[in-house]
């Protein structure tokens, strides 16, 4: 690895940390405090019994060509030691966005850049270590690579990179929590109105395929306690409604298109209390499609038997051959 590389580098790199929160945290984000890497042996990945090969087609009947996976790993290096790459390995996802790495450029793992061979990789940490960071894996080799959205405040966590190829953007973005006592939530509003004029900005050039931890649980259906949860960092109306204003300017999120009514459906669950394995959870990882992908849209799959973090794998399918025909009749 070379230095350090900052936002506006499209250099190639290559990948730390788990967070303390408090009981009054609801555990579905971001918190000033820093755990140290643990790993649990319940916690190891088995990807022994999960589909990597679904037979997802598109509205048209096409079989899905593209397949993009996005995952809140929860610090890179526990994750790794966990069995990280060898989910990566087994999905054999185009691109993958990472959310959550925790680590900067010069203490990611020696062994990754051989692990990840068959990937370009790219790397965003925060200025503060051991703290958010963002990571994009991808087979082929996009045009650009653009870090952040060039605002300082915003960039210095490094929350979104952006890959431009011959016809979409591909993002992935770790949207900061409002915190405990919200008292992150106006800052929080502020990104989301930022990060919904980047994307609308990106929209008029090109379709734009934006992953991540959202950090938000849009609809009561989307968390398993909406009542107790009301107004808590994650469900608070502002939130949700910022998010609401994301898809009225020509964005889609991909698995409520599909499964409008899907009930039980989580991506996130808190280590406390075998949440997960209660499935007491909250969706909070999405694709969000510009408008005229849904004609390539296949499936949007939540991989909750895949383990490692807190969060599960979420995968977006696409039929890149649909065509320019099907796609202006959206």
């Amino acid at each position: 690895m070379s230095g350090r590389k900052r936002k506006g580098s499209a250099t190639e790199s290559s990948p730390a940390g788990k967070r303390k929160r408090t009981p009054k945290q609801k555990g579905n984000g971001d918190s000033n405090e820093l755990k140290i890497d643990q790993v649990s042996n319940t916690d190891a990945i088995d990807c022994g019994t999960d589909d990597f090969t679904p037979d997802a087609k598109n509205a048209s009947g096409v079989k899905w060509n593209l397949k993009i996976c996005s995952w809140n790993v929860n610090g890179i290096r526990a994750w790794m030691k966990k069995g990280g790459v060898e989910y990566l390995k087994k999905e054999s996802a185009d691109v993958y966005g990472l959310q959550e790495v925790k680590c900067s450029h010069e203490d990611m793992p020696e062994s990754l850049p051989k692990e990840l061979s068959d990937y370009h990789c790219y790397w965003y940490p925060a200025e503060k270590k051991g703290y958010s960071g963002t990571g994009l894996l991808t087979k082929v080799k996009p045009l650009k690579v653009t870090y952040g959205m060039g605002i300082k405040e915003h960039d210095d966590e490094g929350r979104l990179i952006v890959a431009e190829y011959d016809n979409h953007y591909i993002a992935t973005t770790y949207v900061p929590n409002a915190g405990e006592g919200l008292k992150r939530l106006l800052y929080r509003q502020q990104w989301n109105a930022d990060l919904r004029g980047y994307l609308k900005k990106l929209d008029q050039s090109k379709p734009v395929i934006c992953c991540g931890d959202m950090n938000v649980a849009h609809h009561p259906i989307d968390l398993a306690r909406p009542k107790s949860n009301e107004g808590s960092a994650g469900f608070t109306k502002e939130e949700r409604d910022d998010f609401t204003d994301l898809l009225v300017e020509g964005f889609v999120d991909s698995f409520r298109h599909l499964y409008p009514d899907r009930k039980d459906a989580y991506s996130y669950w808190s280590y406390r209390a075998n949440s997960r394995s209660k499935n007491v959870g909250w969706r909070l990882d999405y694709f969000v499609l510009s408008k005229k992908l849904l004609p390539q849209l296949c499936d949007c799959i939540m991989k909750r038997s895949i383990t490692g973090s807190d969060h599960c794998p979420v995968v977006l399918l696409l039929a890149t051959s649909t065509t320019a025909t099907e796609q202006n009749e959206i």
